[in-house]
């Protein structure tokens, strides 16, 4: 099964791949994703990455806080997203 964990605080000129290789070191990464804005394309500072349920427990344990490009990111399982 996937995980989804939201990652927040990203640096803005993070970029997918370095989001990949940063979580790659404690686990599989699936897929990764940073939000952007619609309008301006520019990074709304929070993004996605999916991975095994296996390696979810330990890379929330070891990102979260963790400094990333000059930040200290935030890192949880992501929540569902509630329909309005």
């Amino acid at each position: 099964m996937v995980t989804t964990l939201y990652v927040g605080n990203l640096p803005w000129a993070i970029k997918q791949d370095d989001l990949i290789r940063a979580f790659s070191q404690h686990g599989e990464v699936l897929g990764a994703r940073i939000i952007t804005d619609r309008e301006t394309g520019r990074s709304r500072g929070f993004g996605f990455v999916e991975v095994n349920d296996a390696d979810a427990d330990r890379m929330i344990q070891a990102m979260n806080g963790a400094e990333l490009q000059g930040r200290t990111i935030t890192v949880n399982e992501a929540k569902p997203r509630e329909l309005q």
